[in-house]
């Protein structure tokens, strides 16, 4: 035999205690890819029931959103109220401000405030005021 025969040889028994080698871990693969088969396989499954279960939610969500709406609806005319006797309580806050800054400017002198009179003045311009609309008031409805 050449050199050439001998080294076929040997490279043969190697490549044969290479696979003998190589036997263990390619069955331990086989078993691995076995078990990703059967977890992909049972995935299909897996991914419906959750669309199915996250379609029922969405559902769920979708009417309790429309119940919500239509207490929302409900309560609307009540909002609205109070949002009109809040805006009626503001310009009438804004007008009695003015009205005391007006009786501050007109009565101003160092009696009112050494006595601190300021309040009672307050108290009787918003009852000059009142009985001047309720008069107003009187002559309008005659």
């Amino acid at each position: 035999m050449d050199w050439a025969g001998l080294g076929v040889i040997i490279i043969g028994i190697a490549l044969l205690a290479v696979a003998v080698l190589l036997v263990k871990p390619l069955t331990k693969l086989t078993e691995a890819l076995t078990g990703v088969k059967e977890t992909t396989n049972a995935l299909p499954n897996q991914v419906a029931e959750v669309m199915g279960q996250t379609k029922t939610a969405l559902n769920s969500a979708n009417g309790t959103l429309s119940q919500v709406n239509e207490q929302v609806d409900k309560i609307k005319p009540l909002t609205n109220a109070v949002y009109r006797i809040g805006m009626a309580l503001q310009n009438l806050i804004k007008t009695l401000e003015t009205i005391n800054d007006d009786m501050r400017v007109k009565t101003d002198n160092p009696t009112m405030r050494r006595y601190n009179l300021e309040s009672i003045y307050g108290v009787m311009a918003l009852g000059y005021v009142m009985y001047e609309r309720q008069k107003g008031n009187k002559t309008a409805n005659k």
